[in-house]
């Protein structure tokens, strides 16, 4: 919830625009085709995450290192949840009449800002840009580690919290890029991981109800079952 307030504190608090005249002017965005910007944290990041993908739905038939220690339902899970990030994401930008702040009058462009929940509002540019779409293949991974931060394992616990920080700098990192460039405001990158976190989260639950209706199947073990103090001592 806390996350939530400060996300609409930052909304209602015009701050978007602001950053964005940091980095641009009436002539446009000087990094816009930087090559570091463009192809490496844009257009390589993307493909990256999306070989990670294809990694990680591979291991629910063939797991490999710490992905042994996952269920079945908890390999599927993952790619489950990343997917269901990354649709509802490009959904509403699909939907989106925003456009990105590259497309502004102030910075060469002939759109004006309209808020992004102004739904049914056209800025007069070609809208399509909330939320961040290059930030969500990073921030879609949130649900990798849910099964791990949400382990009775205290070693497991620590391997999730780290996943989910190695997640959250890459989607930081990302969002920067992109409004370096001028192809999102920051709000566009918190509401996207925001997005995702609720949906990964959502995915998880549904996944730890599937695997306890259908334990004769599968281990539910989608929180693992609290290991002895002497094999904890081990895993320390």
């Amino acid at each position: 919830m806390g996350s939530l307030i400060g996300l609409l504190i930052w909304d209602f608090s015009g701050l978007d625009l602001t950053v964005m005249h940091w980095f641009a002017n009436e002539h446009g965005f000087a990094l816009r085709n930087n090559w570091w910007l463009e192809e490496l944290l844009h257009t390589r990041s993307r493909q990256l995450a999306f070989a990670a993908f294809l990694a990680l739905m591979a291991m629910i038939w063939w797991p490999a290192g710490l992905y042994r220690k996952l269920s079945r339902w908890q390999r599927i899970e993952i790619p489950v949840g990343i997917a269901l990030c990354l649709l509802t994401v490009s959904t509403l930008k699909h939907f989106s009449m925003t456009s990105c702040p590259w497309d502004l009058q102030d910075f060469g462009g002939k759109a004006w800002y309209v808020s992004h929940w102004r739904w049914g509002i056209s800025d007069g540019g070609v809208g399509r840009c909330f939320p961040g779409g290059h930030v969500s293949s990073a921030f879609a991974f949130i649900a990798l580690c849910l099964p791990w931060l949400f382990s009775g394992n205290a070693t497991m616990r620590r391997r999730g919290r780290l996943i989910l920080f190695v997640v959250l700098l890459l989607g930081l990192i990302f969002g920067l890029t992109q409004t370096v460039r001028g192809a999102h405001y920051p709000s566009h990158t918190l509401w996207t991981g925001w997005i995702c976190w609720v949906l990964a989260l959502a995915n998880h639950l549904m996944f730890g109800w599937l695997a306890q209706k259908n334990q004769g199947l599968d281990p539910p073990a989608l929180v693992s079952p609290s290991p002895s103090p002497a094999s904890d001592s081990l895993g320390r």
